[in-house]
């Protein structure tokens, strides 16, 4: 067993490397390190079938209660129902981008502020927010960075402060909800927490940090996005944000087939279905809807984002086969002294700053079965460590410009624009603002739940 311990350590540290290097794309790494863990950790240190088809678990899709769930069930090896369930809403995703619906929201709210540059400010941000709780993050940011240039251009402002608030708020509002960013996906699926579980704690938690975050931007970009006072502008010469939308039935469909993605997000803890069975309902619907267009949306669907969950559940569960996460649970066990306010500091403080650099998605599922160990071996309920491992791999991403996929996306789009953005301009405004959401967030775990 020493011999499995040792190359499951070294797989996944290597691993993690390769991710932060990012020489190779980072679904062959966690994919590569995955087979590796599957032949030599399963196969010739332990030789045990067993541990591979469990790690697999490639048989979970014709059990019932991965559709249908009454009562939780624990998870283990590679979580095809976080998958199945992130496929499903990128393809809904694209059907919405293809009819023009985000560029048309992003339009009409500015349209709806009277195109002012402080007012759009605070309502891109709390759309960021809003759309990230129900949306993966990167494409929010994607396309509210394209609108926010647009309008900078029209309405004579640096786009920069605002793409970087949105960025943030993406990341804050992606906290709030189990669908709204990957790592919440992992804790809920596996966990078996619902929609409201995640709303009712992480959300309430979201909601506060939002109104500071929101106060702190507008103190500290408030100068450089009024500086450029020229002269008003007439938004009746902008275009109308109906030239948004490319087809207007496929928009009514698009709308329509979001708003019952979330009617049955919200409803999945009353009607037992599973995120699997909703991602999968969706994607059928959205391509089914899409006629002659269901190919070139299957195409646009992020298959490399897929494959990287794959491999990587496959090498976290290496590290849960052989014991290595009970090893960490206990450490953190020991340090704490069994404190549950020590305990609960150390899960969220060091799951954000090892998220501002490194992906936080193998770091969640990395430590989910962690506090599942510390819960049974201290007593602190699962519930309290859960919330706060989610709130701290959310929130610490946003402090550098590669800590989230969506940083990447926002400063990436910005640069190619004309408005580049260095390490200084992004840690001197965000770094701070994480700070501040994560006292803030510490202060409501220990008061609510401790």
């Amino acid at each position: 067993m020493l011999a499995a311990q040792i190359f499951a350590v070294i797989i996944f540290v290597t691993m993690f490397i390769m991710i932060v290097l990012d020489k190779i794309e980072r679904h062959y790494v966690t994919l590569g390190c995955g087979i590796l863990t599957l032949v030599v950790v399963f196969g010739i240190c332990m030789r045990n079938g067993t541990a591979i088809w469990q790690t697999i678990a490639i048989r979970d899709f014709v059990k019932p209660e991965f559709w249908y769930q009454v009562t939780e069930s624990e998870s283990k090896g590679i979580n095809w129902a976080t998958i199945v369930f992130i496929a499903g809403m990128m393809i809904m995703v694209e059907g919405m981008a293809k009819a023009g619906f985000f560029r048309w929201l992003c339009m009409k709210i500015a349209f709806l502020v009277k195109c002012r540059t402080i007012p759009v400010f605070i309502t891109f941000m709390i759309m960021a927010a809003v759309l990230s709780m129900f949306i993966d993050s990167i494409t929010v940011i994607m396309f509210l960075a394209a609108v926010t240039i647009e309008l900078a251009q029209l309405l004579k402002f640096n786009p920069v402060p605002m793409i970087l608030a949105e960025i943030f708020c993406a990341n804050l509002g992606g906290s709030a909800t189990m669908c709204g960013d990957p790592p919440n996906i992992i804790v809920g699926t596996s966990l078996g927490f619902s929609f409201f579980d995640f709303l009712a704690n992480t959300g309430l938690c979201a909601g506060i940090c939002l109104i500071f975050t929101i106060i702190f931007f507008y103190f500290v970009f408030k100068k450089e996005l009024t500086s450029n006072k020229g002269e008003a502008v007439d938004i009746s010469k902008l275009p109308a944000p109906s030239t948004a939308i490319t087809n207007k039935k496929d928009f009514i469909i698009s709308t329509v087939i979001f708003g019952l993605a979330v009617i049955l997000l919200v409803s999945h803890s009353a009607t037992h279905l599973t995120v699997a069975t909703i991602g999968t309902v969706i994607a059928v619907i959205t391509l089914v809807t899409a006629g002659k267009d269901a190919v070139s949306l299957l195409k646009k669907v992020d298959y490399k984002t897929l494959i990287f969950f794959v491999g990587l559940f496959m090498v976290v569960g290496g590290l849960e086969e052989t014991g290595i996460l009970e090893y960490i649970a206990d450490f953190i066990g020991d340090i704490s002294g069994g404190n549950a306010y020590i305990m609960a500091a150390i899960i969220l403080w060091v799951s954000a700053v090892a998220s501002a650099f490194v992906d936080n998605i193998p770091f969640a599922a990395t430590m989910v079965p962690v506090i599942q160990s510390l819960a049974a071996s201290t007593g602190v309920p699962i519930n309290t460590l859960a919330w706060t491992l989610s709130i701290g791999t959310d929130i610490g991403g946003s402090a550098t410009p590669i800590g989230a996929s969506a940083n990447v996306v926002g400063t990436s789009v910005a640069a190619k624009n004309g408005y580049p953005v260095s390490w200084k301009r992004y840690c001197s405004k965000l770094a701070p603002a994480t700070v501040i959401v994560l006292i803030i967030s510490t202060v409501y775990i220990f008061a609510r739940y401790l």
